[in-house]
This record gives C-alpha cells, structure tokens and sequence, in this order.
C-alpha cells in the first residue's frame, strides 16, 4: 500500500504531463486510495471508465484505437476532483 504523500507525488507527476498519460495510471491513484481509507467504484464499458471517489464523480474515455493516452480533458476533471479531496493543489 502506498501512503499518501506518495500517492500525492504521482497525481503531481501526472499534472505536469497532462497529455501524456495512460488510464493505467489514473487507476492505479484510484485503487491506492481505496486502500488508504477512500470510498471509491470503478466501472466500466467499452468505452470509459466511470470513478467514484468518496461522492466525486470522473470519467476517462478510452476508445480511441491505437491510442495509450487518454485526452487532457479527462486528466483536468480527475486532476480538479483530486483537489476537491486535498491530494492535489
């Protein structure tokens, strides 16, 4: 289990590359956090992926084929739920 202050670097590390990141990696923050206490749900479909952490809501589409990155768009909306919950600034 990661502790928070790690969990705060790597959601740091991702807002500094906001169009070069992989769904893998927001899941990870989000499956840490369940395990530090957070309230969280994924699910998904065929086209995104749905997260609930402790009553915020984001989603992350993925469908783009050949693509690893997902859109700055869905990375700015898990960065802004992140500060609403004080692990990002």
């Amino acid at each position: 289990m990661a502790d928070l202050d790690h969990i705060r670097n790597q959601i740091a590390d991702i807002s500094r590359r906001i169009k070069n990141v992989q769904l893998s990696e927001i899941q990870w923050v989000v499956h840490q956090l369940a395990k530090n206490g957070y309230r969280t749900i994924s699910k998904k479909n065929d086209h995104q992926h749905m997260f609930f952490v402790d009553g915020k809501f984001f989603g992350v589409c993925h469908h783009n084929p050949g693509e690893k990155q997902i859109k700055s768009c869905y990375v700015k909306k898990f960065l802004e739920v992140m500060s609403d919950l004080d692990l990002y600034e």
